[in-house]
Protein backbone atom coordinates (compact mmCIF):
# COMPACT_ATOMS: atom_id res chain seq x y z
CA UNK A 1 0.00 0.00 0.00
CA UNK A 2 0.95 3.28 -0.71
CA UNK A 3 -0.11 7.21 -0.98
CA UNK A 4 0.15 9.61 -3.66
CA UNK A 5 1.98 12.71 -2.55
CA UNK A 6 -1.18 15.08 -2.01
CA UNK A 7 -3.10 12.26 -0.02
CA UNK A 8 -0.50 11.96 2.29
CA UNK A 9 -0.18 15.46 2.71
CA UNK A 10 -4.00 15.70 3.55
CA UNK A 11 -3.03 12.67 5.93
CA UNK A 12 -0.80 14.58 7.98
CA UNK A 13 -2.91 17.82 7.39
CA UNK A 14 -5.88 15.60 9.39
CA UNK A 15 -3.39 14.49 11.65
CA UNK A 16 -2.47 17.78 12.57
CA UNK A 17 -5.80 18.97 12.84
CA UNK A 18 -6.76 16.42 15.05
CA UNK A 19 -4.18 17.32 17.45
CA UNK A 20 -5.61 20.80 17.52
CA UNK A 21 -9.03 20.01 18.38
CA UNK A 22 -9.76 17.26 20.10
CA UNK A 23 -7.89 16.52 23.66
CA UNK A 24 -5.02 13.95 23.46
CA UNK A 25 -3.83 11.01 25.61
CA UNK A 26 -1.00 13.02 26.95
CA UNK A 27 -0.07 16.86 25.96
CA UNK A 28 1.19 16.96 22.87
CA UNK A 29 4.24 19.61 22.38
CA UNK A 30 5.64 19.04 18.62
CA UNK A 31 4.46 17.20 15.15
CA UNK A 32 7.17 16.60 12.76
CA UNK A 33 7.46 14.40 9.46
CA UNK A 34 10.50 13.44 8.22
CA UNK A 35 11.71 10.35 5.58
CA UNK A 36 9.67 10.23 2.43
CA UNK A 37 7.64 12.83 2.62
CA UNK A 38 9.85 15.62 3.30
CA UNK A 39 12.07 14.30 0.40
CA UNK A 40 9.63 15.50 -2.50
CA UNK A 41 9.04 11.83 -3.26
CA UNK A 42 6.06 10.67 -4.83
CA UNK A 43 4.35 7.93 -4.53
CA UNK A 44 4.94 8.10 -0.53
CA UNK A 45 5.26 4.09 0.07
CA UNK A 46 5.37 5.18 4.54
CA UNK A 47 4.88 8.04 6.20
CA UNK A 48 6.65 9.11 9.01
CA UNK A 49 5.22 10.78 11.58
CA UNK A 50 7.44 12.23 14.71
CA UNK A 51 5.22 13.50 18.07
CA UNK A 52 7.03 15.23 21.03
CA UNK A 53 4.69 14.79 24.41
CA UNK A 54 4.92 16.23 27.61
CA UNK A 55 4.66 14.57 30.96
CA UNK A 56 1.48 14.52 33.09
CA UNK A 57 1.10 16.80 35.40
CA UNK A 58 -2.34 16.71 36.62
CA UNK A 59 -2.07 15.07 39.12
CA UNK A 60 -5.12 12.44 38.29
CA UNK A 61 -3.59 9.22 40.04
CA UNK A 62 -6.83 9.09 42.52
CA UNK A 63 -8.90 8.19 39.68
CA UNK A 64 -6.79 4.94 38.20
CA UNK A 65 -8.24 2.33 40.80
CA UNK A 66 -11.24 2.56 38.51
CA UNK A 67 -9.64 2.50 35.26
CA UNK A 68 -7.71 -0.92 36.64
CA UNK A 69 -11.16 -2.36 38.25
CA UNK A 70 -13.00 -1.46 34.51
CA UNK A 71 -10.19 -2.34 32.08
CA UNK A 72 -7.76 -4.39 34.15
CA UNK A 73 -5.25 -1.17 33.07
CA UNK A 74 -3.38 0.78 35.46
CA UNK A 75 -1.44 4.56 35.43
CA UNK A 76 -4.50 6.17 34.20
CA UNK A 77 -4.03 9.56 35.35
CA UNK A 78 -0.84 9.12 36.02
CA UNK A 79 0.65 7.97 32.64
CA UNK A 80 -2.61 9.02 30.38
CA UNK A 81 -5.28 11.47 31.21
CA UNK A 82 -8.52 10.25 33.02
CA UNK A 83 -10.35 12.73 31.21
CA UNK A 84 -9.31 11.84 28.23
CA UNK A 85 -9.61 7.30 28.73
CA UNK A 86 -13.41 8.28 30.07
CA UNK A 87 -14.03 9.83 27.23
CA UNK A 88 -12.56 7.08 24.89
CA UNK A 89 -12.00 3.88 26.57
CA UNK A 90 -11.80 1.53 23.84
CA UNK A 91 -8.74 3.25 22.82
CA UNK A 92 -7.17 2.59 26.04
CA UNK A 93 -3.49 0.38 25.26
CA UNK A 94 -1.13 -0.95 27.65
CA UNK A 95 2.00 -2.01 28.07
CA UNK A 96 2.67 -6.02 28.71
CA UNK A 97 2.89 -5.42 32.31
CA UNK A 98 -0.68 -3.46 32.09
CA UNK A 99 0.04 0.17 32.69
CA UNK A 100 -1.36 2.08 30.22
CA UNK A 101 1.18 3.25 27.37
CA UNK A 102 0.92 6.77 26.18
CA UNK A 103 2.82 6.08 22.76
CA UNK A 104 -0.06 3.07 21.68
CA UNK A 105 -3.02 5.60 22.86
CA UNK A 106 -1.85 8.15 20.53
CA UNK A 107 -1.55 5.77 17.85
CA UNK A 108 -5.28 4.24 18.69
CA UNK A 109 -6.68 7.66 18.62
CA UNK A 110 -4.59 9.29 16.00
CA UNK A 111 -4.25 6.69 13.11
CA UNK A 112 -6.45 4.30 11.43
CA UNK A 113 -6.40 0.21 10.79
CA UNK A 114 -3.37 -0.41 8.32
CA UNK A 115 -2.53 3.25 7.22
CA UNK A 116 1.06 2.91 5.86
CA UNK A 117 2.17 5.17 9.07
CA UNK A 118 4.82 4.70 11.57
CA UNK A 119 4.54 7.17 14.65
CA UNK A 120 7.12 8.21 16.96
CA UNK A 121 6.64 9.10 20.80
CA UNK A 122 9.15 10.89 22.45
CA UNK A 123 9.25 13.20 25.28
CA UNK A 124 11.94 15.00 23.59
CA UNK A 125 11.71 17.54 20.79
CA UNK A 126 12.95 15.47 17.19
CA UNK A 127 16.03 18.03 17.06
CA UNK A 128 17.32 16.53 20.37
CA UNK A 129 16.10 13.42 19.77
CA UNK A 130 18.20 12.86 16.76
CA UNK A 131 21.84 13.08 18.23
CA UNK A 132 20.29 11.34 21.07
CA UNK A 133 19.16 8.54 19.41
CA UNK A 134 22.38 8.48 16.55
CA UNK A 135 24.81 8.19 19.74
CA UNK A 136 22.80 5.78 21.11
CA UNK A 137 22.25 3.15 17.88
CA UNK A 138 26.13 3.39 16.58
CA UNK A 139 27.37 2.68 20.29
CA UNK A 140 25.11 -0.65 19.99
CA UNK A 141 25.82 -1.21 16.40
CA UNK A 142 22.53 -0.90 16.56
CA UNK A 143 21.81 1.31 13.18
CA UNK A 144 19.04 0.69 12.10
CA UNK A 145 17.56 2.42 15.10
CA UNK A 146 18.75 5.53 13.81
CA UNK A 147 16.29 8.47 13.20
CA UNK A 148 16.10 10.28 9.99
CA UNK A 149 17.37 13.56 10.51
CA UNK A 150 15.76 15.14 7.50
CA UNK A 151 12.64 16.63 8.99
CA UNK A 152 10.19 19.32 8.98
CA UNK A 153 8.42 20.69 11.96
CA UNK A 154 4.89 21.14 11.14
CA UNK A 155 3.09 22.30 14.41
CA UNK A 156 4.53 23.30 17.50
CA UNK A 157 2.93 24.87 21.15
CA UNK A 158 -0.24 25.14 19.45
CA UNK A 159 1.24 26.71 16.48
CA UNK A 160 0.51 25.33 12.89
CA UNK A 161 3.53 26.31 10.22
CA UNK A 162 1.73 26.90 7.14
CA UNK A 163 4.64 27.86 5.72
CA UNK A 164 6.22 24.21 6.26
CA UNK A 165 2.72 23.17 4.88
CA UNK A 166 2.94 24.41 1.89
CA UNK A 167 6.68 23.40 1.39
CA UNK A 168 5.46 19.90 2.03
CA UNK A 169 2.66 19.90 -0.24
CA UNK A 170 5.45 21.15 -3.02
CA UNK A 171 8.02 19.40 -2.32
CA UNK A 172 10.05 22.06 -1.79
CA UNK A 173 12.44 20.85 1.17
CA UNK A 174 15.56 20.39 -0.06
CA UNK A 175 17.66 17.96 2.04
CA UNK A 176 21.27 16.29 1.32
CA UNK A 177 21.81 12.34 0.92
CA UNK A 178 20.79 10.21 4.55
CA UNK A 179 25.17 10.00 4.21
CA UNK A 180 25.83 13.54 3.99
CA UNK A 181 23.37 14.21 6.37
CA UNK A 182 24.68 11.91 9.23
CA UNK A 183 28.39 12.84 8.12
CA UNK A 184 26.71 16.60 9.43
CA UNK A 185 26.13 14.92 13.20
CA UNK A 186 29.24 13.92 13.05
CA UNK A 187 29.94 10.45 11.41
CA UNK A 188 32.97 10.10 9.56
CA UNK A 189 32.27 8.93 5.80
CA UNK A 190 32.74 5.33 6.14
CA UNK A 191 30.42 5.48 8.70
CA UNK A 192 27.96 7.27 7.96
CA UNK A 193 27.46 5.30 4.39
CA UNK A 194 27.05 2.31 6.52
CA UNK A 195 24.63 3.77 9.23
CA UNK A 196 22.52 4.61 6.33
CA UNK A 197 22.17 2.02 3.98
CA UNK A 198 21.24 -0.03 7.43
CA UNK A 199 18.73 2.83 7.91
CA UNK A 200 17.42 2.38 4.59
CA UNK A 201 17.52 -1.31 4.54
CA UNK A 202 15.33 -1.99 7.74
CA UNK A 203 12.77 1.18 6.00
CA UNK A 204 12.02 -1.05 3.19
CA UNK A 205 11.06 -3.95 4.76
CA UNK A 206 8.97 -2.40 7.39
CA UNK A 207 5.15 -2.67 6.22
CA UNK A 208 1.82 -1.40 7.64
CA UNK A 209 1.19 0.70 10.70
CA UNK A 210 3.35 0.53 13.62
CA UNK A 211 4.44 3.00 16.53
CA UNK A 212 7.57 3.64 18.66
CA UNK A 213 7.80 5.32 22.64
CA UNK A 214 11.17 6.39 23.29
CA UNK A 215 12.06 8.30 26.76
CA UNK A 216 15.46 10.37 26.13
Amino acid sequence: MEWDRDHAVDRVEEFVATVEQEVMPVPVREIWVYGDITLGLDPIERLDIYLTKDVLLDGEGYRQEEFVEAHGIEGVGQTVRAEWAEKHPELLRATTSGHAAPERCLAAHLLGNDEPIHLEVCNASFEDNIRQRLEGAVGRNSYQQVLDPRGACLWVDGQRSETAFEKLRAGDFVFPTLPDALEMLGLEPERAQEVASAVESFRRNQQGQSVRGDVV
